[in-house]
């Protein structure tokens, strides 16, 4: 029976290497094509296949296991499982529209919200303010109820004036702006990282510490080039994927 064959790794003596290999595994998984093979390698072929110890191999597998991705059967070997979902793609279009689209469809809970000082990266943004007024939101699959991104907005204060909450539980920050407190959105400019799971984020969305996350940060302009908006967004990394769109013309 043919096995399934995963992507190989430039491995990172500073992180403990089951981990490494458990995530570029998953990685594997969660992206590989209808067709491939739902059987995957012994461990001893995995583990050279890694440059791993068959221990930091079984290791690796147990952690995939009881995520629900793979199951393992003596004497038949370790499958995947047929029912393991990708995460739906977010497409980066370039238009507000497109922005708004991609924000919606989600269950939206507001952690918290009120005026924080600008310090730090938002200097950057916003020079001429002393403070912005700012909402934590966190976002679940509408189906499922798990958690698929949580999401800090941090808004110039006359529009964080004339935000109604309930609004922001409803729909995104962008439509919220533009439709509902009439701001003059310009362009948005997106960037999107690799990231690692931080403490608070693997609470918020349920997934191991230092697990990988896409890290999203989003300025909004208005005609002037005056920030009004900067969103920091992390997505779940077995959820989302990022496919961006340039237009030749």
């Amino acid at each position: 029976m043919t096995s399934f064959a995963p992507d190989s790794i430039v491995l990172n003596r500073k992180l403990p290497l089951w981990y490494q290999v458990s995530q570029s595994l998953r990685a594997s998984i969660l992206g590989r094509s209808p067709q491939d093979p739902l059987r995957l390698p012994t461990e001893e072929q995995l583990a050279e296949h890694y440059g791993v110890s068959v221990l930091t191999m079984r290791q690796a597998l147990k952690e995939l296991e009881d995520e629900g991705l793979i199951s393992r059967h003596r004497r038949r070997g370790t499958f995947i499982e047929p029912g393991v979902r990708r995460g739906a793609p977010v497409r980066l279009l370039g238009s507000v529209d497109a922005i708004v689209a991609q924000q919606s469809g989600m269950t939206t809970e507001l952690l918290d919200h009120g005026d924080v000082p600008v310090t730090g990266e938002l200097a950057e943004f916003f020079p001429d303010l002393a403070e912005v007024a700012s909402y934590h939101r966190l976002r679940c699959d509408e189906k499922t109820g798990e958690p698929t991104n949580h999401a800090r907005n941090h808004v110039r204060p006359e529009l964080g004036a004339r935000i109604d909450l309930d609004d922001l539980v409803r729909w995104p920050m962008t439509k919220v702006l533009r439709d509902v407190v009439g701001a003059d959105i310009s362009r948005i400019t997106d960037t999107v990282e690799a990231r690692l799971a931080d403490p608070e984020t693997a609470r918020l969305l349920q997934v191991p510490l230092l697990s990988p996350i896409l890290h999203y940060t989003g300025v909004t302009y208005d005609a002037g080039g005056r920030v009004l908006d900067v969103a920091v967004i992390h997505y779940r990394g077995d959820r989302f994927s990022f496919t961006v769109t340039l237009d030749a013309t």
